[in-house]
């Protein structure tokens, strides 16, 4: 997993509540087994006028003009400011997995869906919690100010703004933690793993039969 640790990036505000995860990534992409590939169908059938099928080449596609991340003064934007309610519906990981490969590396939002909050952590994203006058402020801001960008500083767990106003914002110490040093469920306990050789090869040598495998 990739840490974060200081990021500036430009806004894209996707002024929408109740944002559920089959809008993030629609059931159809979902057939594949691989973590990878999921960012060019982020948001699909808002995206896109035309349906999407998993394997698909983008350029074939039509995109929508009206949509926030087809529009040029957002092209390359790695911050995703959102309403309410962000990520609700069903517990789906690979909704964090197309957020995190179309390139974004945080989000702001008044409030999220615990599931998918918690997987924002697991998979190297940074959900920021903020309240809904200091959402709307930025949302304004977005909007007036083309290319507007904000600085995330993990470790001072503030964000700031262009002119240096900072807000501050909560995140739990085991996930700010676990996104400075990089580590998801497995990097944490493959830390671990002087001791677990170790332990293993105790056994073994107090197990041997172990070491071989059961007859079918």
């Amino acid at each position: 997993m990739k840490p974060f640790s200081l990021h500036t990036g430009l806004v894209a505000p996707m002024d929408r509540e109740n944002v559920d995860t089959d809008a993030i990534i629609p059931k159809q992409f979902l057939k594949s087994i691989r973590k990878t590939g999921f960012g060019p169908n982020l948001f699909d059938e808002w995206r896109y006028l035309d349906k999407g099928e998993p394997g698909q080449d983008p350029a074939s596609r039509r995109p929508n003009p009206d949509f926030v991340l087809n529009q040029p003064r957002y092209a390359g934007a790695s911050v995703l400011l959102a309403r309410k309610n962000f990520g609700c519906g069903s517990s789906r990981e690979h909704a964090p997995w197309a957020i995190e490969q179309f390139g974004f590396r945080a989000l702001i939002a008044p409030s999220y869906a615990d599931i998918f909050f918690n997987n924002c952590f697991k998979n190297g994203l940074l959900p920021i919690q903020l309240s809904e006058a200091q959402v709307g402020a930025l949302f304004d801001e977005a909007a007036a100010f083309p290319g507007f960008s904000l600085t995330i500083d993990l470790e001072r767990q503030v964000i700031v703004k262009p002119q240096g106003l900072e807000i501050a914002f909560d995140v739990q110490p085991f996930r700010k933690f676990c996104l400075l040093n990089g580590l998801d469920d497995i990097g944490l306990t493959l830390r671990h793993r002087d001791k677990i050789r170790a332990f293993e090869s105790e056994r073994l040598s107090t197990k041997p039969w172990l070491a071989h495998s059961m007859p079918v």
